[in-house]
């Protein structure tokens, strides 16, 4: 099959297909380099990774590790999660320490413990929208949204009934305490960059 009649058998789909051949199908597509793909309420979104976006990945993953090890952290690896084929990479993951991979291989979203994504403007909308209902319906206990445009923060925790009992706003450079969640830290964002 051609990369344009996988596309058409995509775009033809009667919404039987599942998370596992839509992955497999983008997996045939030539994806350009530096961008990140992740299905979201069954839509293919590509995302460019920028240096602002990767600096603050790194930031966030650097002071995790001052906490957790490093197996227990992850970055744009599919995670599958609850609503219609909603199949994230989201930028950084916590899982549980007693979380264990599937038999098809993949981490659950169940033993997730801290989210936290960075975003783009093409994408912003998936973020502050479906994704943070279905991490709230997940039950990830912290869900961290970094803003290079605004300049701030948005901390989602205690999730309850599909949403998140409690979000705060916080600019970039006021601190994250996570303390009173599973995160168990307090974040410093006083070196995140803007756009």
């Amino acid at each position: 099959m051609t990369v344009l009649e996988d596309r058409i058998a995509m775009a033809e789909s009667d919404n039987t297909i599942t998370l596992d051949e839509m992955f497999e199908r983008l997996e045939k597509m030539p994806v350009p380099e530096g961008y990140k793909v992740e299905i979201v309420e069954g839509t293919v979104f590509m995302s460019p990774q920028r240096d602002t976006h990767w600096e603050i990945v790194l930031d966030i993953v650097e002071q995790l590790r001052s906490k957790y090890p490093r197996k227990r952290i992850k970055s744009d690896v599919r995670i599958d999660y609850p609503g219609h084929l909603n199949g994230f990479a989201t930028d950084v993951t916590v899982m549980a320490e007693e979380a264990v991979r599937t038999k098809a291989g993949r981490w659950r979203c169940e033993d997730v413990e801290f989210v936290g994504e960075v975003i783009s403007k093409g994408t912003a909308a998936n973020d502050y929208g479906p994704k943070k209902r279905a991490y709230a319906v997940a039950g990830v206990p912290v869900f961290v949204i970094a803003d290079p445009y605004r300049g701030e923060c948005l901390v989602c925790t205690h999730p309850r009934d599909g949403k998140y009992a409690v979000e705060v706003k916080a600019d970039f450079g006021e601190e994250l305490d996570l303390t009173d969640t599973p995160v168990g830290l307090v974040l410093k964002t006083d070196e995140f960059p803007r756009d």
